[in-house]
């Protein structure tokens, strides 16, 4: 173990919590944490341990520490460095619903949903804390309130939390996949069934790591579910619903499906599928799109604090109305 002294910790002065054990639990530290702390998740206190910023006796010690009767628990949490720190920025948000615990917003498409590398301005997450007057600080320091993602060039409906109970309810639904997510999806090709199921593996493309793929062999199940909404000569509009969230799940399995999503580049469906297209008035017309067509359309769940059920229908962006017009 490692003293006090030996350790090198950013706090911001006093601990967050402090406790002295009265009993003898013969309990884990990190479940203990998160049971007399609710506001944070039992994997937060994990990555706070195993950081040294939770200490017992004066002491670094692993999650997995049995307490004993006398022990004394301090807690701090990590100041954000300053280029961690997150500086508000007013955008147009299109809000589907608000109240003190959660709010959600159509997504523009074009939006990064987080900082990250390329992307430290300019982010929904910029927006939201200019909008809002907090967002749950669980999490990655970057990502507040963020529970779940949609693509930079996704549009549609998503959810961010606003208070601590909130973020670790949502959480929870999307882990145990009770979150309704249903999309939209402009495709080559036109499906010869009217509707099915891909049930796949899902891991990193062995080459461009950047990139998903359908692996045979290892990766996270992934199943989609997909009708045709309606179709044309050479497109057809999908309405898909995942029952998992894979990172591009709905554009990997669509690709390995044969219809690679309209102006999917990363996938497939990009310029040069454009150019195979036998009307050349449908091509020239899908050569000026610049981003996939994919709208997160219908998103369901269940408040996290009064359980009482939502549901959400995201209007279409306008470039995505304005190519089904045209289609039609």
């Amino acid at each position: 173990m490692l003293s006090l002294s030996a350790l090198e910790i950013e706090t911001q002065g006093d601990p967050e919590c402090s406790f002295v054990v009265r009993d003898e639990l013969n309990q884990r530290l990190d479940i203990f944490l998160s049971e007399h702390c609710s506001e944070h998740s039992r994997s937060r206190f994990k990555k706070l341990i195993q950081d040294g910023l939770v200490l017992v006796n004066e002491q670094r010690v692993k999650p997995g520490y049995e307490l004993r009767y006398g022990d004394k628990i301090v807690v701090w949490l990590p100041v954000l460095k300053a280029q961690e720190q997150l500086v508000p920025e007013p955008m147009p948000l299109e809000i589907l619903y608000e109240d003190e615990d959660i709010i959600v917003v159509n997504k523009a498409p074009g939006v990064v949903v987080h900082p990250g590398a390329g992307h430290e301005e300019g982010t929904l997450v910029h927006g939201l804390l200019a909008h809002c007057s907090r967002l749950a600080m669980q999490g990655a320091p970057q990502r507040p309130g963020i529970v779940h993602r949609l693509d930079q060039n996704t549009s549609g409906a998503l959810v961010a939390a606003k208070s601590e109970r909130a973020y670790l309810n949502l959480i929870q639904q999307f882990k145990e996949h009770r979150v309704h997510k249903e999309y939209l999806a402009l495709v080559y090709g036109r499906p010869r069934e009217g509707g099915g199921e891909i049930r796949t593996q899902l891991d990193r493309h062995p080459v461009d790591r950047k990139k998903m793929a359908v692996s045979v062999k290892k990766g996270r199940e992934a199943v989609s579910l997909w009708s045709v909404e309606k179709a044309w000569d050479e497109v057809a509009l999908l309405r898909v619903t995942i029952q998992t969230g894979r990172t591009h799940q709905i554009r990997v399995h669509l690709s390995h499906s044969g219809h690679p999503v309209v102006g999917d580049e990363t996938y497939g469906g990009g310029k040069r599928r454009a150019r195979s297209l036998k009307d050349k008035t449908l091509q020239q017309l899908f050569l000026q799109i610049d981003r996939q067509m994919l709208h997160a359309w219908h998103l369901a769940f269940e408040h996290p604090l009064s359980h009482a059920p939502l549901s959400f229908t995201a209007p279409l962006a306008s470039d995505f109305a304005e190519l089904l017009n045209r289609l039609s």
